[in-house]
């Protein structure tokens, strides 16, 4: 798979729309080292949807030289030149590095809402979101899984689906994406079937299409089993589930190929014979891609009708507001989300 050329930065219209993430993590230090390298690295305009004053607080601990600046979606592009702009929440953020606060879940999910809200009535280009502490949401009674999920749901706004969110891992060498996601792994095989492979290669390949315009994907689907289950000797899963689902799926057109045995789909070779993996479970799909380019990796959500985009780290307690933090990952999010969904050709 060949990488595509870095997208240049936008002119102008809608900016992006990124997310504080949990406040407590390292979401709003990447924020503020993305604004400052914003030139240096072509970073198209962003938002950030935060408590203006926890941010400012994050700054000053930070040693950094950032004007933060509260602001609207109108005005957050002239902004973004001279100042980070933020889009305040309704309510404060506590934001203490390393220590998260069941408190400040409302205003986590708030900004969530809020980026989809503004790119539904084309105030922003795209939703790019920093990480969340899964936890502390659920203890405060957050009833999703994860992001992937609750974008889902949000997706009911913009009218008739169905929407359904597909998670893909993206890096400059490889993406690839679990059918299964957020589950225990004893839980796996009761949830893998065929429909739900064939449903996921779908949205595969017309958002390869359509957003990332490759004219024919192909797509290389792991085996459940070691060996892609040995022809039945490690498992049937790969010939009654797998192997009918990828039928399915070239019959439709779609260039399936499988089941391969996972240990050997992801060295270079096999890589350049295709587009993206379909791994059976999380860690099959996730772990090959985070090691090849942990720090350039982007998690994309497929299937809905806005483009979402985000780092592939989570919240990094230990090093929020220690400086430490890389940004690399959130620049790659917010690079792809400007790639996939370009600003307004100017009247």
């Amino acid at each position: 798979m060949r990488p595509a050329p870095p997208p240049a930065p936008a002119d102008g219209g809608p900016v992006l729309a990124l997310t504080v993430g949990d406040p407590s993590g390292v979401g709003p230090d990447l924020a503020l080292i993305a604004w400052q390298l914003r030139r240096a690295r072509g970073i198209a305009p962003f938002a950030l949807i935060a408590d203006p004053e926890m941010i400012a607080r994050r700054t000053a601990h930070l040693g950094m030289r950032v004007a933060v600046t509260p602001t609207d979606w109108a005005k957050a592009e002239s902004v973004f030149q001279r100042a980070l702009p933020v889009i305040p929440l309704a309510g404060p953020l506590s934001g203490v590095p390393g220590a998260p606060d069941p408190a400040d879940a409302a205003g986590v999910i708030a900004a969530i809402e809020q980026a989809v809200a503004a790119v539904r009535a084309g105030k922003a280009r795209a939703v790019v979101t920093s990480p969340i502490g899964k936890k502390t949401l659920y203890d405060a009674g957050f009833r999703y899984p994860g992001h992937t999920e609750f974008l889902g749901a949000l997706a009911e706004s913009f009218g008739p689906g169905p929407h359904e969110p597909v998670m893909m891992l993206a890096g400059p060498e490889l993406r690839t994406v679990p059918v299964t996601v957020h589950i225990p792994l004893s839980e796996m095989p009761k949830r893998l079937t065929a429909e739900r492979i064939v449903t996921v290669g779908r949205i595969v390949a017309r958002d390869l299409v359509a957003r990332f315009g490759i004219a024919a994907p192909r797509l290389a689907v792991a085996g459940l089993n070691p060996h892609a289950g040995e022809g039945g000797a490690m498992g049937r899963e790969d010939i009654d589930i797998i192997a009918p689902a990828i039928a399915t799926l070239r019959a439709e057109g779609i260039d399936a190929t499988g089941p391969f045995p996972a240990d050997t789909l992801f060295h270079p070779a096999r890589r350049a014979s295709y587009d993206a993996v379909l791994g059976m479970y999380h860690d099959q799909a996730l772990i090959p891609v985070k090691t090849i380019a942990f720090d350039e990796t982007v998690n994309v959500t497929l299937g809905l009708p806005f483009v979402r985009t985000s780092p592939d780290h989570g919240t990094a307690l230990d090093i929020a507001g220690t400086g430490h933090a890389r940004p690399d990952s959130l620049i790659a999010a917010l690079k792809l989300a400007d790639r996939l969904a370009p600003a307004p050709a100017a009247a």
